[in-house]
């Protein structure tokens, strides 16, 4: 069962010029991509920065519409993990309030029934911060650990998919590990579904079971992650995978 489809999507952005801005052209950030993501599964969308995932990414949780295409969605339940935890996270809220929003303002399921403060105590378990992080800012925690609270927030309304954009591109590698193997724990977990948005395909490697070589807006690649890393067919693809370093590992 496929809980997103994508059918033809494109997104163009123009070109302006001179001092009356006329159209000079057109930029294609997404030029006629298609594929599915499977319910359950870790679907990667990987390349170079200019290549228009994250334009697709905005299109598939409905932020951008596209020019022409289509997307479907099996569900309603969707959230976001975004790349700077030092700007998704409100600076004049404290932690409890900023993960027990979703629950207040939805129809998460731990929110019913009045037990918002257990709901939100539990999460904290899950992410592995102390409960007197419940009464902190986000300025007070670490990179990572504002991540971690990002992380929760999006998870506390029990989302069927989340789309992961860049969400350990910010942070050091010895912290990115530790997010990763989080994320897919909690995937693991609650067999949610994400789409991972990265440039780094050792991050990729990591995390997804299928993996999108996006460049210039158009997919040139698409398959089981582990058959494009040892078989990869695109030169694009061969290219990317030639200037890596292993440094992750199934």
């Amino acid at each position: 069962m496929s809980i997103v489809k994508c059918n033809g999507i494109k997104k163009y952005f123009p070109i302006k010029r001179g001092y009356l801005q006329e159209k000079a052209g057109v930029v294609k950030a997404v030029d006629g991509v298609s594929f599915e993501i499977g319910k359950g599964e870790v679907f990667g969308l990987v390349g170079e920065s200019g290549s228009g995932k994250t334009t697709l990414g905005k299109i598939i949780l409905g932020v951008l519409k596209p020019d022409s295409g289509e997307v479907s969605l099996a569900t309603d339940k969707i959230q976001v993990i975004f790349q700077d935890p030092y700007n998704s996270l409100d600076p004049k809220m404290r932690v409890f309030d900023i993960l027990a929003e979703g629950l207040v303002l939805g129809k998460g399921k731990r929110g019913t029934g009045g037990g918002v403060r257990k709901s939100v105590e539990e999460i904290l378990e899950l992410i592995k911060l102390p409960q007197a992080a419940l009464a902190k800012y986000p300025h007070q925690f670490s990179g990572g650990e504002r991540q971690r609270i990002a992380i929760g927030r999006a998870v506390l309304t029990q989302p069927e998919f989340i789309v992961c954009d860049e969400p350990v591109s910010s942070l050091d590698v010895t912290i990115q590990l530790q997010i990763l193997k989080l994320l897919k724990d909690i995937q693991k977990e609650f067999g949610m579904t994400y789409l991972f948005i990265s440039h780094d395909l050792r991050v990729i490697k990591f995390m997804c079971d299928r993996v999108a070589v996006m460049r210039q807006g158009r997919v040139v690649e698409t398959g089981a992650t582990q058959a494009i890393y040892s078989n990869p067919i695109h030169p694009y693809t061969k290219l990317l995978l030639s200037s890596i370093l292993n440094i992750y590992s199934k």
